[in-house]
């Protein structure tokens, strides 16, 4: 009598087609999800950089050149959206937009 304790070639390819159908139906909602996740950190980003803003007016009162200059004096960490977006700035009024944002 054979004692065969290895997995057959049919179980192997019924392991590999179940495995690649798994594949097929989670990414494409590890793709949406990741761009979900973009979009919610730059929108943090712009809220944050608001308030940011507000704070460096009231020290100083002016608004700062630019996020560069936030990120110069230590109010942001950085000057971009984690998505490598570059939002808006006036410096005249002090206002933040990104597209992200906007209807």
């Amino acid at each position: 009598m054979k004692n065969n304790a290895g997995f057959t070639l049919i179980e192997m390819l019924v392991v590999l087609l179940i495995i690649t159908v798994l594949l097929i139906v989670a990414l494409p909602n590890i793709t949406e999800n990741n761009n979900t996740i973009r979009t919610k950190g730059c929108e943090a980003f712009t809220l944050t950089a608001e308030a940011q803003i507000e704070s460096y007016f009231m020290k100083t009162g002016a608004f700062p050149l630019s996020l560069e200059t936030l990120e110069d004096e230590g109010y942001l960490k950085q000057s971009t959206c984690p998505n490598g977006e570059i939002p808006n700035y006036d410096s005249s009024t002090g206002e933040i937009t990104s597209s992200v944002l906007q209807p």
